[in-house]
């Protein structure tokens, strides 16, 4: 009868790791991930195109050039160009205009709306030289420094152009993009770009010095918001490589639905901190990485958590510790799926319609208050449930693992609405680095915690599902236990096989029979007194 149920939950368990592998496809096709080393083609047939946003560290004074920001690169065509176009780097205060009026229908009067209030501060040679290093007229020619260059000893070898972003005050995100737009240089006024030119770009945006012998691997290829996430994540790797094998091993030792479930979402979780890990290694050294392995860690990683949300739920409703029937099963399981649905859209979502120029989360955003105020409803029902659940029991040793379990689970199911409003008062550009530390270390923690509880020393005590072939009475058993006369007596307790009263007599309880075909597995019995009343 265990037997059945037990194949039938995992049909159903199957079903939906199904569903969820084709969800992750669906978003590997549609995710965008950027990179630190720009390489492509772009027609001016587009008009404006935006190629990153960079986080430039802080101008450190007794560093001298190894803090420095850079941008360099090579701008060329293959085409015959009569009119260039402009290649822009802006901080937020001058790119906000210039790119909301990227959009007005006539191009003509929008390239004068773009760079009007930047011609007032932009270097050039012919109308301004005196102005902030902006603007460069690409493409360059090929094997010649582009023509705004004035100092030919501060690019990069190799190069055909050098920005050095230097700000002594504080971390600031610049904006890079191309826009098909030109300045005469006879009447300084801005002009649409008619020709059709194909440009084609290498570009590296670096924090750090790039003629230095030595980089900060940490620190060199990442912009600013995900400097040390390299380091976040192989700390936590290591924690997780340690912490996988003994719940492996745990789980073996038990052949239990409970602790195989935990250990395939704790596998889930490594193998995404391992992919993320590998992309990020691959990323400090050439600024482009694995956006697939980054995509497919990041779907490993919401997969992980909404199963440990489902083992949650189901331990909360007392599956395998109070009863051994599922109750409301298509319900739990229907608002696990659709939480993990919503997560994965809100994934989707974020990699394709936020635009990057907003300085804002996946969850400052409508799918992302949606998913917040999912999983504070489902924490709710969690508490309810466990109530429920606590109250139906009268095991010691059960109550006191539903204590411990709850307030640990309780933990973990908040953190993620809390940490949602404090990233409202957060800098974008600390913003991320917080997210993930809090994040890791929420999902860390309740990791331990479980495979604490679930050590096959402790486990032992409460968890109820056996083999079938044990001959548990699995039925009267929970009847049994659930039944409202049965009271809980001090001066009765039970260790290791032995049952002592009050009177200190102790007599052995002989171990429950083996056979060939089922091994002898450490069995709890749970001993209470029942009082009649005549």
């Amino acid at each position: 009868m265990a037997s059945m149920k037990h194949s039938k939950t995992w049909c159903l368990v199957g079903k939906v790791s199904y569903a969820w592998c084709i969800l992750a496809l669906l978003s590997v096709k549609v995710s965008t991930v950027c990179s630190t080393h720009l390489t492509g083609t772009w027609n001016t047939s587009e008009f404006f195109h935006f190629l990153v946003k960079f986080g430039f560290q802080k101008t450190v004074i007794h560093n001298g050039n190894d803090s420095l920001g850079y941008i360099f690169g090579n701008i060329t065509s293959k085409s015959n160009v009569t009119n260039p176009v402009t290649f822009a780097v802006l901080d937020r205060g001058y790119f906000l205009e210039y790119y909301g009026n990227r959009s007005v229908v006539n191009k003509e009067k929008a390239c004068n709306l773009m760079f009007k209030k930047i011609s007032t501060i932009a270097y050039d040679m012919y109308c301004n030289d005196k102005g902030e290093d902006f603007l460069r007229r690409v493409p360059c020619p090929t094997g010649n420094l582009c023509p705004d260059e004035d100092n030919p000893s501060n690019v990069v070898k190799g190069n055909q152009f050098t920005y050095v972003i230097r700000d002594m005050a504080q971390p600031r995100f610049w904006y890079i993009s191309l826009v098909a737009c030109y300045r005469n240089i006879t009447t300084c006024e801005w002009h649409h770009t008619t020709e059709d030119i194909t440009i084609d770009y290498d570009i590296w945006l670096v924090n750090g010095n790039p003629n230095a012998s030595h980089h900060n691997p940490l620190l060199y290829q990442f912009s600013f918001d995900h400097q040390n996430t390299l380091e976040i994540s192989l700390v936590f790797l290591v924690v997780y490589l340690g912490l996988a094998p003994l719940q492996f091993f745990a789980s073996l030792r038990q052949q239990h639905p409970v602790t195989r479930l935990f250990a395939v979402s704790l596998a889930l979780e490594l193998s995404s901190l391992l992919l993320s890990t590998i992309h990020l290694l691959k990323f400090s050294f050439d600024g482009v990485g694995l956006s697939s392995l980054a995509i497919a860690g990041d779907i490993l990683d919401i997969l992980s958590r909404t199963l440990f949300m489902l083992l949650l739920l189901l331990l909360a409703k007392g599956w395998a510790i109070t009863r051994l029937q599922l109750t409301w099963k298509p319900l739990v399981f229907s608002i696990w799926l659709l939480y993990g649905i919503v997560h994965i859209l809100l994934y989707v979502w974020n990699m394709t319609e936020v635009d990057i120029i907003e300085d804002i989360d996946e969850y400052q955003t409508w799918p992302g208050w949606l998913v917040v105020v999912f999983r504070t409803l489902i924490s709710i029902w969690f508490l309810l449930e466990l109530r429920t659940t606590m109250l139906y029991e009268h095991n010691a040793q059960k109550l006191h693992f539903f204590l411990h379990f709850g307030a640990s689970a309780l933990v973990w199911f908040i953190y993620l609405p809390i940490v949602a409003l404090v990233a409202l008062q957060v800098s974008a550009l600390w913003r991320f680095k917080l997210l993930l530390g809090i994040t890791y270390s929420a999902d860390c923690l309740a990791f331990c915690v479980m495979t604490h509880l679930l050590w096959p020393t402790r486990s032992e005590q409460y968890l109820l599902l056996l083999p079938a072939d044990m001959g548990y009475p699995g039925d009267e058993l929970e009847e049994f236990n659930e039944a409202p006369h049965i009271l809980h007596n001090s001066n009765y307790s039970s260790f290791g096989g032995r049952q002592s009263y009050g009177n200190g007599s102790a007599q052995p309880i002989p171990p429950p029979p083996s056979t060939q075909s089922s091994p002898t597995l450490p069995v709890k019995v749970d001993h209470t007194l029942v009082v009649v009343q005549t």
